[in-house]
């Protein structure tokens, strides 16, 4: 994943590590992967890094892959504006890219109004394996 993003002004400490080591994860990191990362840094209790993951999560700098327990760094600064964040995650190396499409929002946007149904938000995890890991079988 390695996104180098401009780190915002306002976040405590832990958030700005916390964001750190998930920017420069090649793959996303489970709470503990980043308190193992953090420990030389003063962070070991897992509380610290929670509460700096949900404050991440709720800025939008920063995704939890439900079915990893895992967390990434947000790849679009812009994507919390959107109404459908999609991941393909890799099995074999672990790469995770984030995306949008349009039609995907546009369906399942249609589907919503013909049921009555209100959309809060909508996250897509697509696993399967990158080009990378293909090209190597």
């Amino acid at each position: 994943m390695a996104h180098d993003h401009k780190i915002p002004k306002d976040l405590t400490r832990n958030q700005e590590l916390v964001l750190g080591a998930l920017s420069h994860a090649p793959a996303p990191l489970s709470a503990y992967d980043i308190l193992d990362r953090l420990r030389d840094d003063g962070l070991r209790a897992p509380l610290q890094i929670y509460r700096a993951l949900d404050k991440l999560v709720e800025r939008g700098l920063a995704h939890r892959l439900e079915s990893l327990s895992a967390f990434v760094a947000c790849a679009d600064a812009n994507c919390h504006r959107k109404g459908l964040i999609a991941f393909a995650i890799c099995g074999e190396c672990g790469k995770v890219d984030e995306f949008t499409d349009a039609v995907i929002e546009e369906r399942l946007g249609g589907w919503a109004r013909n049921t009555g149904f209100q959309v809060g938000q909508t996250t897509m995890e697509i696993r399967g394996k990158c080009g990378t890991c293909l090209l190597a079988a």
